[in-house]
């Protein structure tokens, strides 16, 4: 039997969590002064690269995948979709079959990856609302397309974004939930009778609400207020201090509840590089600034964004006035619903674990030590 000590992020107080077999089989209090808090894994549905590593392009590889995933799990992150973004349909599927290999060469991929966001090509073609997305690529929805990415890579596609905006694209909503396929609304000016029977048709999830749309909107009715007001839809929001203000970003989760709401990083290749100008699949030419910023130069328009899951908690907790406690859970057990019911610690669930450092007011968690499955996979 293994046994972890920590701080509870809720209390404060000390609690031990035991091992055995890759599960979680007892949490108790604990005698520990210590500095590290000891949490569930981090759970992000929406990566699209890091540290140079792009996912993105149609030239990935497996090998590429685990330097990825062995990169993430140093930040705390034990769960993650990597998310293929509009692109021809040739490189969408290159980008399928490298994942599904790299999860059969490599259990570390496989433990962490359950499967793939496809974010795009069926999204709005108009500017703004299309944001980074290449408009080139970008094309009405069509579910023969998307079986045949199933096809190729074996049913991997799990959550797919799209623009719910004509008839055919609430028909693959339909089509992609009666299989059980998360469908997330994005990158959409859809009316609100579109997001509405988008939901109906059995789509779940809003994808980085408040980003992906036009910079002038009608101040109501737009696409915004009406997934906020959906209670079937879960908001996914970019905590990074970049991509929602944070009036707006605590009014969006006091809109939705704590429990209808989770947190994503979004990431893309030059996050984690030093600042400068960088060219990626999402964007083209962007620069990235000190303070975490991913743009277009010149323009105050966003490319993606380049901070990790566990910036976005710490940064969240200060720009909102919500608990540690609360914002971890909008990180681990609310996106874990969506993968499998990852995220969670409690007895007999799988031991994806962190220790890590914070203190209020750091824009970021200090990561200490990962496990996955139960096994430590990273400690600095």
């Amino acid at each position: 039997m293994k046994q972890l000590l920590g701080r509870d992020p809720e209390s404060g107080e000390g609690r031990s969590i035991s091992i055995e077999h890759g599960r979680i089989t007892a949490i108790a209090p604990a005698d520990y002064t210590g500095s590290l808090y000891l949490s569930a894994g981090l759970v992000d549905l929406q990566v699209n690269g890091y540290s140079h590593y792009d996912l993105n392009g149609g030239t990935l590889t497996p090998e590429r995948v685990l330097a990825l995933t062995e990169t993430l799990l140093a930040l705390g992150t034990t769960t993650y979709l990597p998310t293929l973004v509009t692109a021809s349909e040739i490189d969408i599927t290159n980008g399928l079959i490298a994942i599904k290999a790299a999860r059969e060469l490599y259990p570390l991929v496989a433990k962490a990856v359950p499967f793939v966001h496809v974010e795009g090509p069926f999204i709005s073609p108009n500017d703004g609302a299309r944001g980074a997305h290449p408009a080139a690529h970008v094309r009405d929805a069509d579910v023969h397309e998307f079986e045949r990415w199933q096809a190729a890579s074996h049913g991997l596609v799990g959550l797919l974004t799209l623009s719910p905006h004509t008839d055919v694209a609430i028909d693959l909503v339909r089509h992609a939930s009666a299989r059980g396929i998360q469908v997330s609304i994005g990158h959409t000016d859809a009316t609100s009778e579109q997001i509405h029977a988008a939901a109906a048709a059995g789509a779940t999830l809003s994808t980085h609400l408040g980003n992906g749309a036009a910079a002038m909107l009608p101040r109501h009715p737009n696409a915004i207020w009406a997934q906020l007001a959906d209670d079937r839809l879960t908001a996914t929001l970019i905590g990074d201090s970049h991509h929602l203000p944070a009036d707006t970003l605590k009014a969006m989760l006091r809109s939705k509840g704590l429990d209808k709401a989770l947190l994503v990083s979004d990431v893309a290749a030059p996050g984690g590089l030093e600042p400068g100008i960088y060219h990626q699949t999402i964007g083209g030419r962007v620069q990235l600034w000190p303070n975490g910023r991913l743009g277009t130069p010149g323009t105050p328009y966003l490319a993606g964004a380049a901070l990790p899951l566990g910036d976005c908690v710490a940064r969240t907790t200060g720009m909102t006035g919500f608990t540690l406690a609360q914002v971890l859970a909008l990180a681990t057990v609310n996106p874990g619903k969506f993968v499998g019911g990852r995220g969670k610690l409690a007895v007999g669930e799988a031991a994806d674990l962190i220790l890590f450092d914070w203190a209020l007011g750091d824009d970021k968690l200090t990561i200490a030590e990962t496990w996955l499955g139960g096994e430590r996979v990273w400690a600095r």
